[in-house]
């Protein structure tokens, strides 16, 4: 082998360990509640747009299951969210999804509306999580032990995951959308408040797709 080979190698396996050490300390939670036989994290995407749903994910991992560059959906690029997608898939022990409609935010606020999501995402989960590992938040309403974690989506594998699950559901939705609901730029803003967007309902008006409460500023 070359010096450059050697050299390349020898960097590929620092990069590996960095990334196992990374991994190792985003798994303290789930070692911590390692006697429980699933362990659940959860996370959101959507609180803040002006249109579409919010989403909630839920998802079981198997113990001490390694998924190399998890990491918290806004922190990972939109091809390897894409791929980690796919790995969690199959590797999931169980995954749930839940969703509140821009109606829904309107009607309970996007808070409440929030929580619903999450109930939903862990009412279809086909196993009973002994532990919920949530991001930042208490939801009301459910029994089972939750663990409040701020930030908690860089800092457990199990939130990461969930947060994975939930960005590229809810980002591909809104692609989705993008398609039959043309100048609001929907596929690059997933909702949010951008000047296209922004200029699209000025133009053309609301969809069935925002939300009145979000936007009496705009039109």
């Amino acid at each position: 082998m070359s010096k450059a080979s050697e050299e390349r190698e020898r960097k590929r396996a620092l990069k590996l360990e960095q990334e196992l050490h990374r991994l190792t300390a985003m798994s303290v939670f789930e070692k911590e509640y390692g006697h429980c036989s699933y362990i659940c994290g959860i996370d959101e995407v959507g609180r803040g747009p002006l249109a579409g749903p919010v989403v909630a994910a839920a998802v079981v991992l198997p113990k001490d299951c390694q998924i190399l560059y998890l990491n918290d959906s806004k922190k990972v690029s939109p091809k390897r969210r894409d791929a980690l997608f796919e790995e969690i898939q199959e590797k999931a022990i169980a995954i749930g999804i839940g969703m509140s409609s821009p109606a829904r935010i309107d009607e309970i606020n996007i808070l409440q509306a929030t929580y619903e999501a999450m109930r939903q995402a862990i009412s279809g989960l086909s196993v009973v999580p002994e532990v919920l590992l949530n991001d930042a938040v208490t939801i009301p309403g459910v029994d089972i032990l939750q663990v409040p974690i701020i930030k908690g989506d860089a800092k457990s594998v199990s939130i990461a995951a969930a947060s994975i699950i939930a960005k590229v559901t809810r980002d591909r939705l809104m692609e989705e959308y993008d398609k039959v609901l043309p100048g609001y730029d929907f596929a690059s803003n997933k909702g949010y408040g951008t000047k296209a967007h922004i200029e699209g309902l000025k133009t053309l008006g609301k969809t069935p797709i925002h939300r009145e409460s979000f936007i009496g500023n705009f039109i």
